[in-house]
């Protein structure tokens, strides 16, 4: 057996059991490898795939624990060749950071400046998504780091650690008549038409929850998946808006008025994951460091080895 048999067969799961699309995403042919996952179910004397004529179907039972393996054993692999590169290269080499457009367009900024500068040499590249998608390319090898509120600390194949804590802020246009409530209730919301997350992004299982306790349905006349497009048609009279706090500058947004809503939404923390069992290299470690102060190398490895599961700000 090989490691080309063990890539046929964990692609040929990735493409949904279509050969053809196995072979196009290795850059090989059908046939090869239709003959290769042949040749490796004779060897180890079963059957990994169930078929009909020609066409695989789905994995058989011994064919899930196959898999398991051979996932196991490629992400060593990959785990050998970075080490090598960071050997070789420890200042230098493709760093990718899936996340969400809040995450890349308020939080990173500062960090990636930084970053930049002490890593000239490395080639940055930032791939936004859903919390879904984040998880999807940590587990794929196809981002080193993910970031998000929602979604990817629940899943057991990452290793996620909390970045930092925020609160939700209410934003209206100028001279709203919420802006004169010395404390703003939930239900003083409820007169207004509502913008703001969709309902996988930015903490908005929290803006449904709380509403929900009060028995209460706001009128949420938008969703969207960044907080720039809620703040645009909030200035132009849609609504109100809520959006996390990040995404609200007084001085940027001129436009805008904020009013804190950490009393009503309570608070979010924002998650940095790995995969488990994955290799960093030292400037992934220093990537953390420098997003999250209470985050070191020896606490990010101890979470790893999983010393630390529970751990929280």
């Amino acid at each position: 057996m090989n490691l080309h048999q063990f890539r046929f067969v964990r692609e040929a799961v990735r493409q949904n059991y279509n050969l053809t699309e196995a072979a196009k995403a290795l850059y090989t042919s059908q046939p090869g490898v239709s003959k290769a996952i042949i040749e490796l179910e004779e060897e180890l004397g079963v059957d990994i795939f169930t078929r009909h004529g020609k066409r695989i179907r789905s994995l058989t039972e011994p064919g899930r624990r196959i898999l398991s393996s051979v996932e196991k054993i490629l992400q060593e692999v990959e785990s050998l060749k970075r080490v090598g590169m960071d050997y070789a290269a420890q200042d230098q080499g493709n760093f990718t950071i899936a996340t969400t457009h809040t995450q890349a367009r308020y939080a990173l900024p500062r960090v990636i400046s930084e970053f930049t500068k002490r890593y000239p040499k490395v080639r940055l590249s930032i791939q936004q998504g859903n919390p879904a998608q984040i998880a999807d390319m940590l587990l794929h090898d196809q981002a080193d780091i993910g970031i998000a509120t929602e979604g990817i600390s629940s899943d057991k194949n990452l290793v996620s650690l909390p970045g930092y804590q925020w609160t939700h802020m209410v934003i209206t246009p100028p001279e709203h008549p919420l802006l004169e409530k010395k404390h703003l209730a939930l239900e003083d919301l409820m007169g207004y038409p509502l913008i703001t997350y969709d309902a996988n992004f930015a903490g908005r299982t929290k803006i449904d929850k709380a509403f929900a306790l009060r028995h209460l349905a706001p009128d949420i006349v938008l969703e969207a998946i960044d907080a720039d497009v809620i703040k645009t048609y909030v200035e132009i009279g849609l609504g109100v808006g809520i959006v996390a706090g990040v995404a609200y500058d007084a001085e940027r947004d001129r436009n805008l008025r904020g009013i804190a809503a950490g009393h009503l939404f309570g608070s979010n923390v924002t998650h940095l994951a790995v995969k488990q069992g994955a290799y960093l290299r030292s400037f992934v470690y220093t990537f953390i460091e420098l997003f999250s102060p209470t985050l070191n190398r020896k606490l990010v490895e101890q979470a790893m080895s999983g010393e630390h599961e529970a751990y929280e700000l």
